[in-house]
């Protein structure tokens, strides 16, 4: 599954105001609200706040970049979408 840890820390660290301090509150929690409206989840690990979404496709559509061990992600990918990757990519096949 994609995911990227959520840090919060410093989320408000370079406002010079309390205004400014609202007003990044405010966009964060638009953004939480939009995120979960297309189906991510956060999921708490240990001292971890993840973003998940089941759906590659999706995560990708919002510019995120998963965390996941590019092993697992290898193996979510279909026979289909490996070829045509290895068959469009500079690396040669042939010897």
């Amino acid at each position: 599954m994609n995911f990227f840890t959520w840090k919060d820390n410093g989320l408000t660290s370079d406002c010079s105001s309390l205004d400014a301090m609202a007003s990044r509150f405010e966009e964060t929690a638009n953004l939480m609200k939009k995120l979960s409206k297309k189906g991510f989840k956060l999921k708490k690990t240990q001292n971890n706040q993840l973003i998940l979404h089941p759906d590659p496709e999706v995560f990708d559509q919002w510019g995120f970049i998963s965390e996941e061990v590019p092993f697992k992600q290898l193996c979510l990918m279909s026979d289909e979408e490996l070829l045509f990757k290895l068959e469009n990519s500079s690396v040669s096949t042939d010897k």
